[in-house]
């Protein structure tokens, strides 16, 4: 049994953040490369969400081989059940992603400069 202090930080602190950062973070870096308006912020929308489910499910992977785990094993049964599984951690990790999300995303119309909300 390792540092119940580092298995604390590296089973909820660090991912809990990386979730929290990655889902503020990837609105805004979209905001810089799409432009201004309601239909290009839904899709901004959708494009974040495809992204921070992404990135959620490579980092539960990541975590799953920083402890030991052999990517072997993880696709025994298969890569599409494999790549499943990281994702449907991932949705459920949404609890925490997608309102930091949101509120992210609510907060890109204030700084339109050519279309008003």
């Amino acid at each position: 049994m390792g540092n119940p202090l580092s298995d604390f930080g590296l089973g909820l602190i660090i991912p809990t953040a990386f979730l929290a950062a990655i889902a503020w973070l990837v609105p805004i870096w979209l905001r810089w490369r799409m432009p201004e308006g309601v239909r290009p912020l839904m899709m901004l929308s959708l494009l974040s969400t495809i992204i921070v489910l992404s990135l959620g499910a490579l980092m539960f992977l990541g975590l799953y081989l920083l402890q030991g785990a052999e990517l072997a094993a993880l696709t025994s049964a298969g890569i599409g059940p494999a790549i499943w599984y990281f994702v449907r951690l991932s949705i459920s990790a949404g609890l925490i992603w997608a309102p930091i999300m949101v509120l992210s995303i609510a907060g890109l119309p204030k700084t339109w400069v050519h279309e008003t909300w």
